[in-house]
């Protein structure tokens, strides 16, 4: 048997000699390839492939809002179970299982009972969604429920609910345009937000939260929502130029708002993104965060300039 004490060692740059013998130089190791820094851009985004996925759910989008409302329906609901599905994936880094079936089904249920029945679907469709998860994991094991059915219940807010007022507001006189309008103007403020914050960008909004926000950024997009507000407001909708600019004021601070607490939950869950669904955007919950708490601030907004 050979002494161990005298096997070679990996990286001394000599090889091993007989005693009394100096040592011989090792051979260089030949050098590692180089490797080509695939890095899509600065803010990591592989811009074709996103501007690829934005086009197609934009043009499906437009189908669904003018031509078969329908698809809008089906479309919200794909996008509300992939949410719900993504958020209970993620909580599982901390231990949080939540029933993902019933809480799937329940998210999707959501903006299709807004969409056949408006309010009070909506609110029944809520409430037998909940119903289902609790009986659910009632039937399942102890060990952890209170916080199963408190993720199930967050996961439902967050992304089935809020989502299902986009078809509340498509009900409303107008409804098309002002969903097109909210989404717009969210859209906008993200777009213009990433454009400024790439090449301008230096101090962070928020570095514990989300390190790539800056203030720059910022007013990118708002001078962007602004701008697409107006636009929208007197070219879409026959309002009065300044309700789009109110309408993008607020719908700027809800999208920012939507998109740092999204930003909070991957951080404090220890996740980069939510999902890998859609190239170039992540997971679905990352293209929709900034949406999910716009189209309620707009909801309240649009009811606010018809009170007036």
């Amino acid at each position: 048997m050979s002494d161990p004490s005298r096997a070679p060692h990996r990286g001394t740059g000599t090889s091993p000699a007989s005693p009394g013998q100096a040592p011989v130089p090792a051979e260089p190791a030949a050098p590692e390839p180089a490797r080509r820094h695939t890095a899509p851009s600065r803010a990591g985004r592989n811009l074709p492939a996103a501007v690829g996925v934005a086009v197609v759910l934009i043009g499906t989008l437009l189908v669904g809002l003018f031509v078969q409302p329908l698809v809008l329906a089906l479309l919200a609901g794909v996008a509300s179970g992939i949410g719900v599905w993504e958020v209970g994936r993620s909580l599982r880094f901390r231990g949080i299982h939540i029933p993902r079936v019933p809480a799937v089904a329940a998210g999707m249920l959501m903006p299709l009972a807004a969409f056949a029945g408006e309010g009070e679907a909506l609110m029944m469709a809520v409430i037998v969604g909940l119903t289902l998860v609790i009986v659910w994991r009632a039937l399942g094991r102890r060990e952890g429920m209170i916080l199963s059915v408190m993720g199930s219940v967050f996961a439902l807010v967050w992304v089935g609910f809020l989502l299902s007022i986009a078809l509340l507001l498509y009900h409303t006189e107008g409804g098309p345009l002002k969903v097109l309008t909210v989404i717009l103007v969210a859209v906008g403020s993200d777009t213009f937000g990433y454009a400024v914050g790439v090449v301008w960008g230096r101090h962070p909004m928020a570095p514990r939260i989300s390190p790539k926000k800056s203030w720059e950024g910022f007013a990118g997009s708002l001078g962007g929502s602004v701008l697409v507000g107006v636009l929208c407001a007197v070219l879409l909708l026959d309002h009065a130029w300044w309700e789009g600019a109110v309408l993008g004021l607020v719908l700027v601070c809800a999208a920012t708002l939507g998109d740092f607490s999204e930003s909070m939950v991957k951080r404090e869950l220890g996740i980069k993104d939510m999902g890998t669904l859609l190239p170039g955007h992540g997971g679905v919950m990352d293209r929709i965060d900034s949406i999910l708490f716009a189209v309620p601030a707009g909801y309240l907004l649009f009811a606010l300039f018809a009170a007036v």
